[in-house]
């Protein structure tokens, strides 16, 4: 908020940020911008395609009309025009062909790479100082495209994959060990996807290792349910999860924007000047990071013990094929 004075009066002006949430309809989107809105700290824009914007407007509506029930004051709004966008300080992008059962989420590579690089395109032109956040699958692979099409700087494109993955991760060993999830802490690097690298080494319960309280087994265990969630909630759901998606997505939201500098689990697309990554460069893959007001603040470094190296490399080439079947990589 800022302050201005004329005429011996003070007025108080409330400079409220901006969030626009990309496929705002879907499921993703439209729990997304529940989230942000009940923090109160933007006003969300809603905006999907043009045969949706009925429906996109609906949900706007719905999700204002809670607010008079839950007393957050965000305006949200729907529409299918891009100019809309403008002026965002943050743009999430849930919008793309959600997986079904049996799909994996590399299958939607291709037909999503034409979505995400038409929705970069505009981004660029009607939001060019905005930070992104990247939701559609493959998140990676999305992450390397928009970088790619808009051109914007490391600090201001990132994927949320890990943090969702982290928060299935501690659910599982918190049913396992008995304990609150709160009191958990867990780290996930590489991709969004079977290759997956939970960190066990780096995990624990207030401090104590989970190796101190689960046998190998029950940790592989913990990990296999973790590496299998998204798809088992797919053939549960017929579609992909989108609860807990949405808050990981308001929780990256307000790191930003309130400048709170959390920890999260990102996909961002590495130099190869991080320390503790063995060199990765130009890809997009799942490490730990610090969000703040410039957005990615930091790579923080970790240190893996060979089995776990072995692994995030094994990820990273995984994710290295998919780049590579990239038309923006391709050229």
């Amino acid at each position: 908020m800022t302050y201005t004075g004329r005429l011996g009066h003070l007025s108080l002006i409330y400079m409220k940020h901006k969030v626009s949430v990309i496929g705002g309809a879907g499921n993703v989107g439209s729990s997304a911008v529940l989230e942000i809105a009940r923090r109160d700290i933007a006003d969300v824009v809603m905006l999907d395609l043009e045969v949706v914007r009925e429906k996109t407007m609906g949900k706007a509506n719905d999700t204002s009309q809670a607010g008079s029930i839950l007393g957050y004051s965000s305006v949200v709004t729907g529409t299918s025009d891009y100019e809309d966008v403008k002026d965002s300080d943050v743009v999430i992008i849930t919008a793309g062909l959600p997986r079904k059962p049996g799909m994996s989420r590399d299958d939607l590579l291709e037909i999503n790479e034409k979505i995400i690089t038409e929705i970069s395109e505009n981004i660029r032109k009607y939001a060019p100082d905005s930070k992104i956040i990247i939701v559609t699958n493959p998140i990676d692979a999305m992450n390397y495209v928009v970088h790619k099409v808009t051109g914007f700087p490391n600090e201001r494109v990132i994927g949320m994959a890990g943090e969702l993955d982290t928060a299935r991760f501690r659910d599982f060993l918190s049913k396992k060990i008995n304990v609150s999830r709160k009191d958990i802490d867990v780290t996930i690097l590489g991709t969004h996807g079977d290759q997956m690298v939970p960190v066990l080494e780096a995990s624990s319960v207030r401090g104590i290792g989970i190796s101190n309280l689960l046998s190998d087994e029950e940790m592989e265990e913990c990990v296999q349910k973790t590496v299998s969630a998204g798809g088992d909630l797919t053939k549960m759901i017929g579609t992909s999860a989108w609860i807990a998606p949405g808050v990981a997505i308001s929780e990256m939201v307000a790191s930003i924007l309130l400048d709170q500098k959390r920890v999260f689990s990102a996909s961002v697309l590495m130099t190869g000047n991080e320390e503790g990554y063995g060199g990765v460069r130009d890809v997009c893959i799942g490490v730990p990071v610090v969000l703040g007001k410039n957005g990615l603040e930091r790579v923080l470094p970790i240190r893996m013990n060979p089995g776990t190296m072995e692994k995030f490399k094994a990820s990273v080439a995984k994710e290295i094929e998919k780049r590579d079947k990239l038309k923006v990589f391709k050229g």
